[in-house]
C-alpha cells in the first residue's frame, strides 16, 4: 500500500550569493545544509531560517560535491582543481588537501563511519581516502569506469558508483568482489534507497531508474520530466515511498515509488531554468533544490511560514 502523500509547498529561499549552485546537501541529520558553489566556496546553512552560518574558501576551482561526517565535525569537498578538501566545520580551516586525481573530481562522500573519504573524477577513477591519518595517498584506487564518475556512495560493506558510461559497479569491500550492471543510458546521480535493497538512478534519456541492488534487475521507470544533456540528480523520501528528480523546466517531479505516478510538480519558477541539485531530509518530509544560485526549502507542514518571493 502506497505511503499517503501531502503536496510540497516551498517555505524558503536562500540565495546564496555564490555563483551558481552546482550541489547542495543536507548533514546527517538535517539540521543543516551545504551550498557548493561555481565561485570555489562551500557556505553552510540552516535551511528552516535561512541563516549562513560559515563559509568555507579554499578551492582553486568549482567546487562540485560536499558531504557531511557522521557527527558533523568535518566536512569533505570536491573540485575541479583536481583536489579534495576535509575541512573542519567550527574552525573554517582546510585540515587536508589530497591530490590523486588527473582531472576534476566530481563526487565525494563519506564511508558510514567517516573514516575513509571516498572521491570520483572526470579521470574516471574512484579513489578512497583514509583521513584519519597523515597519509596523502589514496589507500585504493578503482580505475574500471570507461567514463566520468557521477556519484558515489557506500554501505557497510560496500561502495557504489555511477559512471557516465551506463554503469553502476558495487564494489563488495568484505570479498574484494566487484559486480557490474549495465544500465545502458549514461548515469549522471543516484541515492540508494534507505532500506538499501535498490539504487534510485537518474540517466539522461529523462527516465529515473528503480534498480535492485541484489541481482540488477531494473524493477521500475518513472518518466515525465526533461533531463537533456544536464547533470540532473534525483533523491528518495525518507519513507522509501516517494522518488524526487529535477528537471530542466524549473521544477522538480515527485512519483511514487510503487505505481510510478506523478503525484507533484513541484514548480520553483516560471522562468524556467534547471533545478539541477537536491537532497531529501534524512527524516522529515522535506527537501532542499538547488537551481541557478538559490536553494529552495520545501516541506509539506503547512503551519511554517511560507516565503512567497517571487522569483
Amino acid at each position: 500500500m502506497s505511503a499517503i502523500y501531502k503536496d510540497f509547498h516551498r517555505c524558503k529561499i536562500i540565495d546564496c550569493k555564490q555563483g551558481a549552485v552546482r550541489a547542495v546537501r543536507y548533514n546527517v541529520d538535517g539540521s543543516y545544509c551545504l551550498s557548493c558553489g561555481s565561485d570555489k566556496k562551500i557556505k553552510l546553512w540552516n535551511p528552516k531560517t535561512g541563516l549562513l552560518l560559515k563559509t568555507y574558501g579554499g578551492h582553486a576551482d568549482e567546487v562540485t560535491d560536499a558531504s557531511g561526517s557522521c557527527d558533523s565535525c568535518y566536512i569533505v569537498s570536491s573540485s575541479l582543481d583536481k583536489s579534495i578538501i576535509y575541512w573542519d566545520v567550527s574552525t573554517g580551516v582546510p585540515v587536508r588537501r589530497l591530490r590523486g586525481h588527473a582531472g576534476g573530481v566530481r563526487c565525494v562522500s563519506f564511508n558510514e563511519d567517516s573514516s575513509i573519504a571516498i572521491s570520483g573524477g572526470r579521470d574516471n577513477a574512484v579513489l578512497c581516502w583514509d583521513i584519519r591519518t597523515r597519509r596523502l595517498e589514496p589507500v585504493q584506487i578503482m580505475k574500471e569506469a570507461r567514463d566520468c564518475i557521477t556519484a558515489v556512495q557506500s554501505n557497510e560493506h560496500k561502495i557504489i558508483t555511477s559512471s557516465l558510461d551506463g554503469c553502476i559497479r558495487q564494489y563488495d569491500i568484505r570479498v574484494g568482489e566487484l559486480v557490474c550492471d549495465k544500465i545502458g543510458e549514461p548515469i549522471t546521480f543516484f541515492k540508494l534507497t534507505r532500506d538499501e535493497q535498490c539504487i534510485v538512478a537518474a540517466c539522461q534519456d529523462s527516465t529515473v531508474r528503480l534498480i535492485d541492488c541484489e541481482n540488477g534487475s531494473l524493477l521500475s521507470e518513472y518518466k515525465g520530466h526533461k533531463a537533456e544533456d544536464f547533470h540532473i540528480e534525483c533523491g528518495i523520501m525518507a519513507n522509501d515511498a516517494h522518488i524526487v528528480s529535477g528537471t530542466s523546466e524549473g521544477c522538480a517531479v515527485m512519483w511514487d515509488l510503487l505505481d510510478g505516478k506523478i503525484l507533484q510538480r513541484i514548480k520553483i519558477s516560471e522562468n524556467g531554468g534547471v533545478v539541477n541539485s537536491l537532497d531529501t531530509h534524512p527524516v522529515g518530509n522535506e527537501l532542499v533544490l538547488a537551481r541557478r544560485r538559490d536553494i529552495y526549502v520545501y516541506n509539506t507542514d503547512l503551519n511554517e511560514e511560507i516565503d512567497t518571493t517571487t522569483i
